[in-house]
């Protein structure tokens, strides 16, 4: 019998250490600088970017609000992630980044702490989420053809890493806590519309 539990307790050991990591499993800072515990969106779809105030996307905003508010009563959180890494084109702070967005573009969804999303101090959700959905391409059209050769000028290897490439990145979580899809800057909210809706 001894041995017989020693087995299983192996076993669940081995099982547990093979749990599959969620968007669940991390905590953020909010733009208050309260600790947030993304388990609190259990059974939520979410929609998680990196933005920026002062960015050739920042109207975008207007489309995450838009997107906010048509699915948020079928269970959508958009989720707003500052970040000061691209051209530096987001220099405020905290209080300023939420004060510019919400007069500017009426925001009601949350914003977190502005933080890296890439490099020795990244913030661990953008690690995992560019872990789980590698850069795959800007696309096509003028835009993407640009962010293409800018990109390749400062390094002609960019696209061969996975991580963020731009302001406004966003992920899409299921609402079983996985990502299941990543858009690049140059797809504006409103393309997003078919699949949130199939995922609520």
């Amino acid at each position: 019998m001894k041995k017989i539990l020693t087995i299983m307790a192996a076993i669940c050991a081995l099982a547990c250490s093979n749990k599959e990591t969620r968007i669940y499993d991390f905590t953020a800072e909010s733009n208050s600088g309260q600790q947030v515990n993304l388990a609190d969106y259990k059974g939520k779809v979410l929609l998680i970017v990196n933005t920026a105030s002062k960015c050739g996307f920042t109207p975008q905003y207007d489309g995450l609000e838009a997107l906010y508010q048509q699915f948020k009563d079928k269970g959508l959180v958009v989720i707003g992630f500052p970040c000061d890494q691209f051209g530096h084109q987001e220099p405020g702070t905290n209080e300023e980044i939420e004060e510019f967005c919400r007069l500017n573009h009426g925001v009601t969804f949350p914003l977190m702490a502005k933080s890296d999303v890439n490099g020795e101090n990244a913030n661990a959700i953008f690690k995992w989420l560019y872990s789980e959905k590698p850069f795959a391409g800007f696309g096509e059209g003028d835009t993407a053809q640009f962010m293409d050769q800018m990109l390749s000028r400062q390094d002609p290897d960019y696209a061969s890493n996975p991580d963020i490439k731009w302001n406004f990145t966003k992920f899409l979580i299921d609402r079983k806590g996985r990502v299941v899809a990543r858009f690049e800057p140059v797809v504006k909210p409103e393309e997003l519309e078919a699949e949130i809706n199939a995922l609520l």
